[in-house]
């Protein structure tokens, strides 16, 4: 894929499209590591966690698997 810096204001600025965004796993709000490696700019999402939607569906399930149980030892 090549790709062309885009005039963004005062600086240039690298479009990364939806379907790279979403092989990568991430979105508008996640933190990007930028390096250089040679003449290579290497960007690496940052690993900041699992994320929202994670955390919630397991919440759900360990609820769904252990809510019952956590209810009799709080009784």
């Amino acid at each position: 894929m090549i790709k062309r810096l885009q005039k963004h204001g005062n600086s240039v600025a690298l479009i990364i499209e939806k379907p790279v965004m979403q092989a990568l796993g991430i979105t508008e709000d996640t933190p990007l590591q930028v390096t250089v490696n040679g003449n290579a700019l290497v960007i690496t999402p940052v690993n900041v966690g699992v994320g929202p939607e994670r955390v919630t569906a397991t919440v759900k399930e360990l609820r769904k698997r252990y809510g019952p149980m956590l209810k009799r030892l709080a009784d």
